[in-house]
């Protein structure tokens, strides 16, 4: 099936260290009066969805009403289009004048006909004849940008592209990243005062120093760029804030990269005329490795802002200083006016991976307040004095003692969207609840090196056996900024949900792990809609008005490294764009899931030393993609089912030679033979565990 529709057609400064960790170098609060004037600027007008999160305010907030709780159960499907199969369909989809534009895999743009789904035209980077060592464990792409007719986007190895938004041919392509390095690009470009500006990935794969550059949206030419840690202080630094940063740190940070990739969230802010930072986590994870002797880092973890035509530092928040445990602060900054004491101020709200609800001014970057919205354990509490946490004593997992600290790397709140209604004014967010032991590596931390290409460096050691943590929960929670609590919650299924929409119909919309789209009353929670997807959702729900009728669209699909129920097979899965109207009448084909059983040969003898080199590998390698315990949960296919793992030379022809880079499976030329040999062995007993549990579970009785 290529599509649904009613139409048949569906072709193709200087302070002292103690005090770094809110300051400013300019007070400047004088609205901007230099900035191109964008439809992302007016609030008011909900006719397109032109921005990540619709407007500058970033704050998934349509102020269209036409569909409200009041008529939400009139609301059906209007068309739906199949996507090609693909690991990622994780991105967040725009409109304007009609047309949908989204991306799916490895940065492929389509441009659609927003009333028939009618396919306009397709661009593809061919990111995998690029990308080389690059295309890793990276999600693919997350989000595009719009502006002056003009989608832009980044790719994994690097590049950042224009394409005319009317033809979807290429304007120009700028390389932003260093092609020797690990750093790569997942997250959505910002567009502002005619420039576009794109941050980037990788640090957990090697010595990566984050940055973000601005170029210009009509020649690709480089504006400005701004680091956001130090480098070798030998060979000098860029600026003073640099030089301030780097008195942060101690050891030999530098030879580590350091970390601090802004990855995923940034806003631009037209009242200041600034764009604000969302920085990453430090790089390796555990900070004993990269500053032993401790320090706050910056800036990573923080919110840092800047002058948006020069990217000169202005102020930074850092939420956790000297940070080790994987708490970036690359989720949702969204711009608010609350009031606040009697006083409306322009704040930023933000509700990143460490579980406090931050809301903070957007003039001084002064902390306002910070409440815990999940569970959280490696904190006390926020101290507003200072801003900076009071840390709990086992924090920091001293002397060697493996700790369970809440929240676990997934975060209190990932990377989905939240949003926030200025009509209620609650916050709503796809919130997470679930731990992780916390351990150092062992051996000597000093003798510590990245393993470059393949593996994810944490500096962490594995769990000690019989140390479990509880299987992490996820819900949709509305939140109030102002008073700091919660409002509201939804129990959700699974170890996390979707992105959210918020409408001024007083609708909250959210796809979850079930395969359901469902729309709540934004006031009190109270479910009222709900559309069987056929597909777990990632990706935010988005609405707009074309010819002046409503549409909601969602892109349908799941990824997750945890293979827990529900899940989603990675073959299995109808990956769709689901548009939906008043009255809409278009119904989906039914869906009769077939389940790929466990493949195997009894031939084939298990040797259980060669398992355990097999499981080191997929154990820091594999397992993002194909599951923790080798449960696939979407992202990739489940190994123990599938025909390349049976025979040593199309595993190796996958694995190392690269076969199958083309549908996103990255190339490991550095693999030995014997550690394919080891990987198959392992694939082999998890398969066999597998097919021993199915034999052993109780049968059920006949009817």
């Amino acid at each position: 099936m290529r599509g649904i529709a009613k139409t048949d057609r569906l072709p193709v400064l200087l302070v002292s260290v103690a005090m770094l960790t809110m300051l400013s170098f300019s007070d400047n609060a004088a609205d901007a009066t230099s900035a191109v004037r964008s439809p992302a600027y007016n609030e008011a007008d909900g006719t397109n969805w032109q921005a990540f999160g619709r407007t500058y305010s970033e704050t998934h907030f349509s102020p269209l009403k036409e569909v409200n709780d009041g008529n939400i159960e009139r609301l059906g499907l209007v068309w739906a289009h199949d996507l090609e199969p693909t690991f990622n369909s994780f991105s967040a989809p725009l409109a304007v004048d009609g047309v949908l534009y989204f991306a799916t895999g490895y940065s492929v743009i389509h441009a659609m006909d927003a009333r028939t789904g009618e396919l306009l035209w397709k661009y593809d980077p061919e990111v995998y004849k690029h990308a080389g060592h690059k295309m890793r464990a990276g999600w693919g792409i997350r989000g595009i940008a719009f502006d002056d007719g003009k989608v832009f986007t980044g790719t994994l190895d690097g590049r950042l592209i224009a394409l005319d938004a009317k033809t979807g041919a290429l304007l120009w392509s700028e390389l932003t990243l260093d092609p020797k390095d690990e750093s790569y690009i997942t997250g959505p470009p910002w567009v502002f005062n005619g420039k576009v500006v794109i941050g980037s990935g990788g640090s957990d794969y090697g010595p990566v120093r984050g940055y973000v550059t601005a170029y210009d949206q009509k020649t690709g030419k480089q504006a400005w760029r701004f680091h956001t840690v130090p480098g070798n202080p030998a060979d000098g630094f860029e600026n003073k804030a640099m030089e301030m940063a780097a008195k942060t740190w101690t050891g030999e940070w530098w030879k580590h990269g350091g970390g601090g990739s802004v990855w995923h969230a940034m806003a631009f802010d037209p009242k200041f005329n600034r764009i604000y930072l969302g920085v990453g986590n430090g790089a390796p994870w555990n900070q004993k490795i990269r500053s032993p002797q401790g320090g706050d880092n910056l800036f990573l973890a923080s919110i840092v802002a800047l002058d948006a035509d020069t990217g000169e530092y202005v102020w930074h928040y850092q939420a956790n200083p000297g940070e080790t445990w994987d708490y970036n602060n690359t989720m949702d900054i969204q711009l608010a006016d609350l009031k606040i004491g009697g006083k409306v101020r322009p704040v930023i709200i933000h509700a990143p991976k460490n579980g406090f609800f931050y809301v903070i001014d957007r003039k001084t970057g002064k902390l306002v307040s910070a409440e815990k919205f999940s569970k959280v354990t490696w904190a006390e509490r926020i101290d507003l004095k200072t801003g900076r946490p009071v840390e709990t004593p086992d924090a920091r997992y001293p002397d060697g003692k493996p700790v369970i600290i809440y929240p676990f790397p997934n975060g209190a709140h990932g990377v989905q969207a939240m949003a926030f209604s200025p009509q209620t004014g609650l916050a709503y967010i796809p919130a997470n609840e679930g731990g992780r032991v916390y351990v150092d590596a062992p051996a000597d931390l000093s003798k510590w090196r990245h393993r470059p290409g393949m593996y994810i460096n944490t500096g962490l050691g594995a769990a000690p056996p019989g140390m479990t943590v509880p299987p992490p929960i996820s819900f949709l929670q509305a939140w109030d900024p102002v008073r700091q609590k919660e409002a509201w919650r939804v129990p959700m299924k699974g170890a996390f949900s979707g992105g959210v929409l918020t409408t001024a119909g007083n609708l909250v919309v959210q796809g979850n792990a079930e395969g359901k789209l469902v729309a709540y009353a934004a006031n009190s929670g109270k479910p009222l809609w709900s559309f069987n997807a056929q597909n777990g959702i990632l990706s935010n729900p988005i609405t707009y008005t074309v010819d002046g009728r409503q549409y909601l669209t969602v892109i349908t699909g799941w990824r997750s490294s945890y293979g827990t129920a529900p899940t989603w097979d990675y073959y299995g899965q109808k990956r769709r764009v689901l548009t939906f109207a008043l009255n809409g009448k278009a119904v989906l084909p039914d869906d009769e899931p077939v389940e790929m059983p466990i493949a195997d040969d009894e031939s084939f003898v298990v040797d259980a030393e060669k398992a355990k080199i097999g499981s080191a590998l997929y154990n820091t390698a594999c397992i993002v993609c194909h599951g923790v315990g080798m449960i696939a949960g979407g992202a990739a296919p489940d190994l123990r089912k599938a025909g390349a793992p049976m025979a040593f030379e199309s595993l190796a022809a996958v694995v190392r030679d690269g076969e199958l880079m083309q549908n996103g499976m990255p190339r490991f030329e550095q693999l030995t033979d014997g550690e394919i040999e080891g990987l198959q062995h392992y694939i082999r007993q998890r398969a066999r565990e597998a097919l021993a549990s199915m034999e052993s579970a109780p049968q059920a009785s006949p009817k």
